[in-house]
């Protein structure tokens, strides 16, 4: 029997309105839900906040990365999203990110069922070929 894959919760905040707090903490509250449906056991919660969550450098992405990578030869993993924009609202960047994570062992998943789980093992393939 395989273990559920294990899924690691990320976020970022710049704001420090409280709205914009409340509004993360229902992001977050969407991401544990979401894992409960589909079955996956919650690793924790990665949240960057002000100047580092618009920037390039991020380092609770950066702890959850090095965490991910330590679990990816156990377990499956994945980084989980209330949306693509979580990431970076730029496409370029948040390509990057991705790419960071799929560095890492993982692959990314949205609560919205968004994934890029095919392109990764396609590309994981094609390495091996």
């Amino acid at each position: 029997m395989s273990r559920a894959p294990l899924a690691f919760v990320y976020d970022r905040c710049a704001s420090r309105r409280m709205r914009a707090r409340t509004e993360l903490d229902m992001r977050l509250t969407g991401c544990h839900a979401h894992a409960d449906r589909m079955g996956w056991v919650l690793a924790g919660h990665w949240i960057d906040l002000g100047d580092h969550a618009m920037g390039t450098h991020r380092p609770q992405l950066g702890t959850l990365l090095d965490t991910m990578r330590a679990e990816a030869g156990r377990r499956e993993v994945l980084c989980l999203i209330h949306t693509w924009g979580r990431l970076a609202s730029d496409d370029t960047h948040r390509q990057v990110l991705q790419r960071r994570i799929v560095e890492a062992g993982g692959w990314t998943a949205t609560t919205f069922g968004e994934t890029d789980r095919r392109s990764v093992r396609a590309a994981l393939v094609g390495r091996q070929a």
